[in-house]
This record gives C-alpha cells, sequence and structure tokens, in this order.
C-alpha cells in the first residue's frame, strides 16, 4: 500500500466513523424527545387518576373528558 492509498482509505474510514457518529447523534436526539413526551403523559395520566380517586373519595363524578 503506498502513501496515496493508504491516505485514501484512512479518509474513507474517518468519513464512515463521522457518519456513523453522526447517525448516532440523531438518533439520540429522537430518543430524548420521545423519552419526554412520554413522561409528560405518564404524568398527564397519574394527574388524571388522582382527581378520579379524589372525586371517588369525595363521591363526585368527574367525567374523564373534562380532565383532559
Amino acid at each position: 500500500m503506498n502513501s496515496d492509498e493508504f491516505e485514501s482509505q484512512t479518509r474513507e474510514s474517518l468519513e464512515t466513523a463521522l457518519n456513523q457518529l453522526q447517525a448516532a447523534m440523531l438518533l439520540l436526539s429522537s430518543l430524548e424527545s420521545q423519552i419526554l413526551e412520554s413522561g409528560n403523559t405518564i404524568k398527564e395520566l397519574g394527574r388524571t387518576i388522582e382527581t378520579y380517586i379524589t372525586s371517588q373519595q369525595n363521591g363526585v363524578e368527574v367525567s374523564a373528558r373534562s380532565q383532559l
């Protein structure tokens, strides 16, 4: 392998590695957003459940739609 072939192979390898890292970062960002959205959904569900339980304990009927 001469120096030009070595340089070309090294550049290709670096480009591949950088593209893989960029793809991983984009996936990570998307995953973080999905986790945040899931957390917010779980919080809302918890609030809805708490409101329902409280209303049942107080003998008040609450429509699920009015809580959303």
